[in-house]
């Protein structure tokens, strides 16, 4: 792929009013999600489950593309249609998670971690792309506590999200880098800026040294916001606020989207904020999701209730939280809309 056709992808990814699906859980994350439905967490459920997601009618018109988990990249519709074709038929870019998880970093604080994967990237990148991937995600997991995190975890992590992304792009697959500064804490909104910025910094530094393309590279990246335990959590305008300087301040104009992760928040705190950064003006680059649970989360509870007969009841849901989020891209996301 050239460079030309990065760069035409990474737009796609973030068309206006669209934006990513993560259904990228390992077999572990899938676990414990089914556990909280009581559904049992076999091969074939999680196809059904996923199956349940990828057809949703008119899903398209607002996801521009799905992350998803090496097995389910392989797997098909009931009828035997592979997903890639499913996703590929409703204008939905099929896309992969390659990171091996985040692990212990040597000789650094307790509790800081550095994401592995980079062994065999290039082979496993080959055969995605073969398999019909148009990008890739890599996720790595910055934490905020006594002490943390130091410089050398932050660069760490930095250096392996640009190698990844290098590798990405020589074998045509747009990288999504992911430097998740992690929402669980005590902190409060400036230091949660701080640590933020510096993450930032760090990665596009590395990006550099690493001659990525990044007019064909999507940021996915955390919200400046409070830690879940924090005393006087920070509002949604403040958060919004805090966050757009943020990127200003260290993401370079030249990154073709910005895509944000909800890392915990709610369904509806999750679109809010997004709304009220689009809210706020024209900005570099375009602002949109990437969200997980906070698109999966009233589906999964309606579909596990009864996965047999609940398939519509769950899309419904599904696509209704696609609209929301694709109307907070947009800046006219109404929480009044809710209820309609």
């Amino acid at each position: 792929m050239s460079s030309m056709d990065l760069v035409k992808t990474a737009a796609a990814m973030v068309a206006e009013g669209k934006g990513i699906l993560a259904i990228d859980e390992s077999t572990g994350t899938c676990q414990k999600r089914f556990d909280s439905i009581g559904v049992e967490c076999t091969e074939e459920n999680r196809r059904a489950y996923r199956d349940m997601l990828l057809t949703t009618p008119g899903l398209g018109d607002h996801i521009s593309g799905a992350i998803l988990f090496d097995e389910t990249l392989r797997q098909a519709t009931a009828d035997g249609t592979p997903f890639t074709k499913v996703m590929t038929d409703a204008g939905i870019l099929p896309g992969i998670k390659v990171d091996k998880g985040a692990h212990p970093l040597a000789g650094a604080a307790p509790g800081e971690k550095v994401t592995e994967g980079l062994d065999g990237l290039r082979a496993r990148l080959e055969e995605y792309a073969e398999l019909g991937a148009k990008f890739a995600k890599w996720r790595a997991v910055i934490t905020i506590g006594e002490n943390m995190p130091t410089p050398g975890c932050i660069d760490a992590n930095a250096h392996a999200l640009a190698r990844y992304a290098a590798l990405c792009q020589e074998v045509g697959l747009v990288p999504m880098v992911e430097p998740e500064v992690i929402m669980d804490g005590e902190h409060d909104l400036d230091e949660c800026y701080e640590v933020t910025e510096a993450t930032l910094r760090s990665l596009f530094s590395e990006l550099y040294e690493q001659n990525v393309l990044l007019e064909g590279t999507i940021l996915k990246a955390s919200m400046v916001i409070s830690g879940t335990k924090a005393s006087n959590r920070a509002g949604v305008d403040e958060v919004a606020r805090a966050t757009l300087q943020c990127l200003l301040n260290a993401v370079p104009a030249a990154v073709a989207g910005v895509v944000f992760l909800s890392g915990g928040q709610s369904d509806e705190e999750a679109t809010a904020h997004l709304d009220a950064m689009n809210k706020l003006g024209e900005f570099p680059w375009p602002l949109t999701f990437s969200y997980g649970r906070a698109l999966q989360a009233p589906a999964l509870a309606t579909w596990g209730e009864n996965p047999a007969a609940n398939v519509a009841a769950a899309q419904a849901k599904l696509a209704h939280r696609a609209r929301m989020n694709g109307l907070a891209a947009k800046g006219e996301y109404d929480a009044g809309l809710e209820a309609a």
